[in-house]
């Protein structure tokens, strides 16, 4: 039996592994950042975006707070301190029936962790990591 996907995703984040992410994202996925304003289509992209944020955004105080859960899509909470600044976010993620990742949209606040995380993750993302 396939794992659901939501069980992957936390293992993933549990163990910081980027490697798993290309098997967990469909091929057409598409990622919706909170500072960049046109989504980010294909498992390429969408791997590379989360791949960058599993490096910015989970260090030890990160922590999902809360999950809500559908048949196919689940909206998950989360809080983490970063350089001194409390951060609260939410991922809202789509997955096909095979199980695999369609959309993942990330939402942020209060507007001083939106542009701390900005900066970070551009930084991660143009050194090609």
């Amino acid at each position: 039996m396939t794992p659901h996907p939501l069980d992957t995703w936390h293992r993933l984040v549990r163990e910081q592994d980027v490697s798993g992410l290309p098997a967990l994202l469909a091929e057409d996925a598409v990622f919706h950042s909170p500072v960049v304003h046109t989504p980010q289509r294909g498992r390429g992209l969408t791997a590379a975006y989360l791949g960058a944020a599993f490096r910015v955004f989970f260090n030890p105080s990160f922590r999902y707070v809360r999950e809500i859960v559908g048949p196919s899509d689940a909206m998950l909470e989360f809080e983490l301190e970063l350089d001194g600044i409390a951060v609260n976010g939410v991922d809202i993620i789509h997955w096909n029936e095979a199980g695999q990742i369609t959309d993942f949209k990330v939402m942020l606040r209060p507007l001083k962790a939106v542009h701390l995380i900005h900066e970070r993750m551009a930084a991660m993302l143009q050194a090609g990591r």
